[in-house]
């Protein structure tokens, strides 16, 4: 768990500060793109990341269309990802799952639940 490096994508830089700082301080090492392709770029360089953090809604690039390339790609496809959402109406969480995310959490963020979700999946690893 301790030394795990777990990638925060999403667009809007607070969001990344705050997951950040608390992540930090549960021994998490976190890296973070603002982006899409940026996540996606981080990833290539950085094969030792554990999990993503995924934010659905980004200009550009979103979180279902970054999942659906990393699917697509033989070294990034086992990486689960978490999506972070402010989008918590009725069917989000399916469609979230349906893209591929393997959990998901909305916004504002439950930090208990964030790090149980990340526990799950870093210990499976």
């Amino acid at each position: 768990m301790a030394n795990s490096k777990i990638l925060i994508v999403d667009d809007d830089s607070r969001n990344i500060f705050a997951l950040t700082a608390v992540l930090k301080a549960k021994g998490y090492q976190c890296l973070s793109a603002t982006g899409g392709q940026e996540g996606l770029d981080i990833l290539e360089a950085n094969r030792d990341i554990t999990v993503v953090l995924m934010d659905m809604m980004m200009p550009d690039m979103d979180g279902y269309e970054a999942m659906d390339s990393m699917s697509k790609h033989p070294s990034l496809k086992d990486i689960p990802v978490i999506a972070v959402t402010a989008q918590a109406m009725m069917g989000d969480r399916e469609r979230c799952l349906n893209a591929g995310a393997v959990g998901y959490i909305s916004k504002p963020i439950n930090v208990e639940e964030l790090i149980r979700l990340l526990d799950q999946y870093i210990l499976a690893k």
